[in-house]
């Protein structure tokens, strides 16, 4: 991701808002579609998050969310497999 920062960063505001814009909700909607059809459609979709997040801020504030309620399914998951262990 800091690739392509560093990379946005080099162009022009209007032009790297499109094409943030472009890619951003064009990743979107692939994960949308992969929802209902085969595929990484949760991947997709924060992927294209990701990318909306470097230059809008509900796109930061989603990104932030899903990553804090990912980290608590990890540190759950952490915990359930560690009493998995013990009980063997």
């Amino acid at each position: 991701m800091k690739k392509l920062k560093r990379l946005l960063a080099k162009l022009p505001h209007p032009i790297r808002w499109a094409l943030s814009m472009l890619v951003g909700f064009t990743l979107l909607l692939i994960g949308l579609i992969m929802l209902v059809t085969p595929g990484p459609g949760l991947l997709f979709l924060f992927f294209g998050l990701s990318i909306l997040a470097l230059e809008l801020e509900w796109a930061r504030e989603m990104n932030k969310q899903g990553l804090q309620g990912l980290e608590k399914i990890v540190a759950k998951l952490k915990v359930w497999f560690k009493i998995g262990k013990k009980d063997k």
